[in-house]
Parts: structure tokens; C-alpha cells; sequence
């Protein structure tokens, strides 16, 4: 028997793989980036797993990364000649809503229409439920829910992951065997075309993502082995800029190595923070963020004037900016256009002085950060090219200090690269609080 796990982030995939195993074979404490796929014997069967990477549960298919949703495709090529089964992995102890509906829709089909033909519905949490039945939740989850299971043919199950009862699996796979049969014993059949076009992109980016990284190798040690080497900055001053909640504040915290910045609340006017990392002293400001999606003249002149401000507050001048992107997300063109008029805001000479740090670097699991930039599309490589390919990527839920001395010792080798200048803000940019920009 060959099966795939779908459905979004955190709703129990790879632990519902390791209970139809019957042992931990998916590693449940990191994200699953790129497909997985495991084998063993469950009720006198030989099962075949795959999981493929989820989605964020109330995002469109627009909203998730190009390599998220190639994997997607190519999980049922892991099982040739095709899954007799698609699980769609859904958590009992969250409500289910119409715009999970609508990202659960638009995610399996890009499997084509026919995946629901070959798709069981897999509650997890079991537990959850206590005496009520899965029917009664599945009432009681409202037309959202009821959608789901109708296209899926009324055909469900609930397990209980922390479980081992090998009964729940047995009635499992009897379900995906009876809809086997109601199929006439037909697995999901997938397009060979459209497949072998996503692995000549996967390979192509993958030689790209190469490259670049040796690109990146090589300018950084020029400039180390360049007369004079890279000066050591002792006294840092970094500014945070970027559209809201792509995790400027906790980005501010990891650099301090402590909790500075307010992560509850949005930054709606500068913030200042100091402290020390590394054997160096550091200045921190956290300007406002826009909103993704908006043009500089949807931004409120408040927002744009504290934006322009922030340089001013560690004086002389930052030694970087560090643009902050959420690798999470995709990234298209609108969000390109924002982030250069926003940022141009400080005057075109912003980009040399500019680092793109990626933040939710766990998002990432086995991929490189090269591989993301490339299967990114032509917008964010027009961003990490106009910062003169300089990026760092930094997981803020970890106390790694080695991600930020590399990311100080980047900075070092870009102001090195200026020949020691700092940014400075164009007279015609610099304004008070009582002088409105001019958009």
C-alpha cells in the first residue's frame, strides 16, 4: 500500500506517519521542507509513506512558496506507480474555518480534480474529542468542515498519535483499501509531463542555488584577504527595516540575545535598544513596517517619516540596514515594488549599505537558503541582488549565537567592502517630526 500525508503545518503529519508505521520514522520536531518517504510492515501489509510539506492553514496558494508547492506535486512520485491513498490531515482541537476550506482546495488540487476521488479525511487529536464522536465534530465543525468531508466522499478517520493501539491503523488502511476498490482499483495516476517539468526546475535551481553560493564564498574572501583584511567593528549600529510581521522585533532580540524588543505590539514609532554580543558593542533600531502588499502611497506619512528618522537615531549613521523577509512566504512582485519604494525612501544609496535577512529560517528544514532565494522567483532575486548578494538567515526561536556572529562578521565585510563608510541620509531626505515627507 502506497500513501501520501498532506495537509497544513502543525496538524500532525509526521506524527500520524510514525503511528501507521508503528514507529518513529518521521522526525516530528523539525518541519518537513522537502518530501519524505518510509517504509515498513503495519497489519500484514507493506506500507509506503510520504509526507509532503504543509501549508500555513488560512494562506491561498498564491501566499505559499513556489518550492513548497513543487514538493506538493512531486510527493506522489515517491511512490510510483501512484498512492492508492492521499490522507488529508486535519487537527480536531482547532476550528476549521472557510478560508482553511479554501487553502485546503486550492492546495490538493494542484494534484489535479481528480485527487478527491483518492482522498480520505485523517483527524488527529483524537483525544481531543473525549466521548464525542467524530461525527458529532464534524456536525458541530460547521459547512466549511462538511465541504471537505462531502468532496472527500464522506470518507474519514480520527487517530490518537500518542497512541499505540494498532486497531486504529487496521481500520485505517481497511478505509483507504474499500476506497481502492470504490475506485475499481485505480491509485491516483499523475501527469508524467508536468512532473519531469518540476524536477528539470528543481535541478536547475538546485545548480543555480550552487553558484550563487560559490559566488557569495568567493566575494567574502576577497574582501578578507583583501590589504588591511576586515576591520573589527566594536561599536555596531544596525537598523531593522521591513514590512509588518516578517519578525523585525524578534530579529532585534536575537541580535541582543535578549528580550528588548516588544513582540506583542506593533512598532509604530522607532524603537532604540543597546547592549552587547559578541565582543561588541551594539545599537539596534526597529523602524515601522507597511503593510506587504502596499504601494509607499498607502503608507501612512507617519510611518514613512519614522522610517526616514530611524538612521538618525544612532549617530553617526548605521553601518547596516538589515532588511527583514520572512522566508515563510512568497515573495512577488508587489511585494518587490513595496520594498524598493519604501526603502528608496532613504535615498538610492540605500542598497549598498543594505543586508536581507531572512527570519523563520526552521521553515526552511534540509533546503539552503540559496535554493529558497532561487525557487523564490525573479522578484526576491532582484532584491538579494540589488543588496549586492549579501543575506544571512536566522531561526529567532534559537539561542544560536553563532548565527549572529556570522551575521556582524557580514556586516563587517560589507562595510569593509564601502571602505569603512557609513550610511548617511541625502540632505534632501532628512527631516524633523514636525516636517511631513513628500511622498
Amino acid at each position: 500500500m502506497r500513501v501520501v500525508l498532506l495537509g497544513n503545518r502543525r496538524a500532525g503529519k509526521s506524527s500520524s506517519g510514525n503511528t501507521i508505521l508503528g514507529r518513529q520514522e518521521f522526525d516530528t520536531s523539525a518541519r518537513t521542507a522537502v518530501c519524505v518517504k518510509r517504509e515498513g510492515e503495519t497489519a500484514g501489509r507493506r506500507i509506503t509513506v510520504v509526507e509532503a510539506p504543509g501549508w500555513w492553514k488560512n494562506f491561498t496558494v498564491e501566499k505559499t512558496p513556489e518550492r513548497d508547492k513543487r514538493e506538493i506535486v512531486l510527493s506522489v512520485s515517491l511512490c510510483p506507480p501512484g498512492p492508492h491513498a492521499l490522507l488529508l490531515v486535519i487537527r480536531v482541537s482547532e476550528s476549521f474555518r472557510e478560508t482553511h476550506r479554501r487553502a485546503v482546495q486550492e492546495h490538493l488540487e494542484l494534484l489535479g480534480e481528480r485527487v478527491w476521488s483518492h482522498t480520505i479525511v485523517l483527524f488527529t487529536c483524537g483525544d481531543w474529542l473525549g466521548d464525542t464522536s467524530i461525527e458529532q465534530h464534524i456536525e458541530s465543525g460547521g459547512e466549511a468542515l462538511q465541504w471537505v468531508v462531502e468532496k472527500c466522499g464522506n470518507r474519514y478517520h480520527v487517530v490518537d498519535n500518542r497512541k499505540s493501539d494498532g486497531g486504529q491503523v487496521t481500520e485505517l488502511l481497511e478505509k483507504m483499501e474499500e476506497m481502492v476498490a470504490g475506485n475499481r482499483g485505480r491509485h491516483l495516476d499523475f501527469d508524467e509531463k508536468k512532473l519531469k517539468k518540476q524536477l528539470k526546475e528543481k535541478k536547475e535551481e538546485e545548480r543555480r542555488a550552487e553558484e550563487r553560493k560559490m559566488k557569495v564564498w568567493k566575494q567574502r574572501k576577497t574582501l578578507r584577504s583583501s590589504a588591511g583584511g576586515v576591520t573589527h567593528i566594536s561599536d555596531m549600529r544596525v537598523v531593522l527595516l521591513g514590512n509588518r510581521r516578517e519578525g523585525k522585533s524578534s530579529s532585534g532580540n536575537t541580535i541582543l540575545g535578549r528580550q528588548e524588543f516588544d513582540t506583542s505590539a506593533r512598532t509604530a514609532e522607532c524603537v532604540k535598544r543597546e547592549g552587547e554580543t559578541a565582543g561588541r558593542r551594539i545599537t539596534v533600531v526597529e523602524a515601522p513596517g507597511w503593510w506587504k502588499s502596499y504601494t509607499v502611497e498607502r503608507t501612512p506619512e507617519r510611518d514613512k517619516r519614522e522610517i526616514v528618522l530611524s538612521v538618525s537615531l544612532c549617530p553617526p549613521g548605521p553601518h547596516a540596514l538589515l532588511l527583514v523577509i520572512d522566508v515563510s512566504e512568497s515573495f512577488t512582485e508587489t511585494h518587490r515594488r513595496a520594498v524598493q519604494k519604501h526603502l528608496e525612501l532613504l535615498g538610492e544609496t540605500i542598497w549598498s549599505h543594505t543586508i536581507v535577512l531572512f527570519t523563520y529560517g526552521d521553515w526552511l528544514g534540509d533546503t539552503s537558503i540559496e535554493q529558497h532565494i532561487e525557487s523564490g522567483g525573479e522578484a526576491l532575486q532582484w532584491v538579494v541582488e540589488k543588496c549586492g548578494n549579501r543575506y544571512h538567515v536566522v531561526d529567532n526561536r534559537k539561542s544560536d549565537g553563532g548565527q549572529v556572529t556570522e551575521l556582524l562578521e557580514k556586516i563587517e565585510e560589507m562595510v569593509t567592502g564601502n571602505g569603512g563608510s557609513l550610511y548617511e541620509t541625502p540632505r534632501k531626505q532628512a527631516w524633523s517630526k514636525d516636517e511631513p515627507p513628500k511622498s
